[in-house]
């Protein structure tokens, strides 16, 4: 079938995303869901909302969301751009805002959707090694570009970078758009939309999919000034002018809204990542310091592949990348205390 296809798909790699099995008695580990459930609020907003209005299109611009995410975050709504989740927005950007001429930057091991993008998008790119510590090197990126992206904390790794870097590659690279994409900035560290209004070649990306539980709506948002935002814009509506439905809006309205549930969410996957992280240095692990929903981790004897295939043995699924400098590391996400507990018990009795 593929002598239809336009010759470009041939030279592509798309994105694997980690493994959604259809077995509900997996303790599922690899994709970085929040272990409970949406806040009740939300799933009564949308029993609220499907009726006969379901008949309707949405709104285009989704102004209620927009300006309830503006306001939480001290922005206006010309100030929010809004997507089909993250990875849509994330699509948009490299569309609209990252220059041809010169190679986009991004750090060597970081979300692999970024050279898939570039690749998809004609962009050159290099990747900028991350430190033996695994931390982003800023200082690497004051360089001829077309663009600069990373993840802060970073993923796969977890690690969070300090806004004071951030805004030190603000100020020495002000002719390219720099994106930083937040997806699990509310499990760790302070977010860089407090810069936009002083940068304007900011771009901060973030997503209901982690935090809110809601990676089954698929919401995600991008802020920064007008100018950058409208360029976003101009993308969408070249190619869908409905990317939220009715249901998606009203849900992450409600999520963002009810700030008691998401701040009890985030405070126990924050203590239960810190004792996971605890307790597998206890069984020989070296865990770097996440600042994220899941923990990035290697054993010092038994390998990251005999792990990956006993715990998948024991119907418990958890993330191995084959790559360079990370390919002994295991992603483990943060689950509930009791799948953290079994987790523990079964690697207990692999290493013994």
């Amino acid at each position: 079938m593929s002598r239809y296809w336009n010759p470009q798909l041939l030279a592509l790699s798309p994105y694997v995303p980690g493994e959604q099995p259809r077995s509900r008695d997996l303790i599922k580990l690899n994709t970085n869901e929040l272990p409970r459930g949406p806040s009740p609020k939300v799933l009564e907003a949308l029993r609220q909302a499907s009726d006969d209005r379901l008949r309707l299109y949405p709104d285009p611009e989704s102004t209620r969301l927009r300006e309830t995410w503006a306001g939480q975050l001290g922005l206006k709504p010309e100030q929010v751009f809004l997507g089909n989740g993250s990875d849509e927005v994330l699509a948009h950007t490299f569309k609209a805002l990252f220059k041809p001429d010169q190679p986009l930057l991004f750090p060597d091991i970081t979300y692999s959707f970024y050279p898939v993008y570039s690749q998809f998008f004609d962009l050159d790119f290099e990747c900028v090694p991350l430190a033996p510590d695994f931390s982003l090197s800023l200082a690497e990126y004051r360089r001829g570009n077309g663009g600069i992206i990373f993840p802060n904390p970073n993923a796969p790794t977890g690690l969070f970078t300090p806004l004071q870097q951030i805004e030190e590659l603000l100020q020495s690279n002000t002719e390219r758009v720099v994106v930083v994409d937040e997806a699990y900035i509310d499990f760790g560290g302070e977010s860089a939309s407090g810069l936009i209004d002083h940068y304007p070649n900011l771009l901060v990306i973030q997503t209901l999919s982690k935090s809110r539980a809601l990676a089954g709506l698929r919401v995600g948002a991008a802020f920064g000034q007008a100018q950058l935002i409208e360029g976003l814009q101009r993308v969408k509506n070249s190619f869908n002018s409905y990317p939220l439905g009715r249901l998606a809006e009203v849900g992450a309205v409600a999520a963002l809204e009810d700030v008691d549930w998401f701040e009890a969410m985030t405070g126990e996957l924050v203590q239960t990542r810190d004792s996971l992280s605890a307790s597998l240095q206890q069984l020989g692990f070296e865990v770097l310091p996440s600042a994220a929903n899941f923990v990035f981790t290697r054993h010092s004897t038994c390998s990251a592949v005999t792990l990956y295939e006993e715990l998948r043995q024991r119907d418990i699924l958890v993330r191995h990348f084959k790559q360079a400098r990370i390919d002994e590391f295991l992603r483990i996400s943060v689950g509930t205390p009791e799948q953290c507990a079994a987790l523990l018990t079964a690697l207990e009795d692999i290493l013994a």
